[in-house]
């Protein structure tokens, strides 16, 4: 199997060595970006399976990383934030981030969360798609990773689109929250719920408020729009 390979932008050296190790012990080949400009230069040319990329950096932050880096190639990128505060997560997930991690965190949950985003993106670059399908004026076509609204391209990071095709695959039904961290993410346990109230947001914001029903303290449902 071939080796993946991770590129850890962090600053703080300590904490770029300390995930470093945990990741090359998990198998996974590790270069790390200290800034920036050198994130994305990194990036190009070391060509990584997946980006840990801290929000506060020199040079330009992790925000301005992500977006010129989703712009060179789609790649899942985990971001990690000093703060929970979340217009940021909102926003990072908005630039191209799939998930997020707020410090401290444990090298165990990282080392988790980084697995079960490149185990997604295989399972989709392996699975069959089915045809396209249209709801209302969504189209969602899975062969191609891309939705339309009303004629238009909207961008959705691969995480977005996942929960997307998730929702709409059962229409006007209820999902527990808890249910989509483990069919969505995979994450086995509940205790990341605030990662999927984010990514509605974000799909409410770039779709339309219209599109996702909340049902407070169970889940979300997907209306089917006129």
């Amino acid at each position: 199997m071939k080796e993946r390979r991770v590129l850890v932008v962090e600053d703080e050296r300590t904490i770029a060595e300390s995930v470093a190790a945990r990741l090359r012990a998990e198998g996974f080949a590790v270069e790390i970006a200290v800034d920036g400009p050198s994130a994305v230069e990194q990036f190009r040319t070391g060509q990584p399976d997946l980006v840990v990329l801290d929000v506060m950096l020199p040079g330009f932050d992790g925000l301005e990383v992500c977006r010129r880096i989703q712009a060179v190639r789609p790649v899942p990128v985990l971001m990690l934030t000093a703060r929970d505060d979340e217009t940021d997560l909102l926003v990072g997930l908005a630039v191209g981030a799939d998930d997020y991690l707020t410090k401290p965190f444990s090298m165990r949950e990282l080392a988790a969360r980084v697995h079960v985003l490149l185990r997604r993106v295989e399972r989709a670059a392996t699975t069959p798609a089915p045809p396209a399908l249209r709801l209302g004026d969504i189209e969602i076509n899975e062969a191609e990773r891309r939705v339309r609204r009303a004629g238009a391209d909207v961008h959705l990071t691969p995480t977005e689109f996942d929960l997307l095709v998730h929702l709409a695959g059962r229409p006007r039904t209820v999902l527990h929250r808890e249910r989509l961290l483990a069919e969505v993410w995979g994450w086995a346990e509940g205790s990341g719920t605030r990662t999927v109230d984010s990514h509605v947001k974000a799909l409410r914001r770039k779709l339309g408020a219209d599109l996702i029903r909340t049902v407070h303290g169970v889940g979300y449902a997907l209306e089917v729009p006129s």
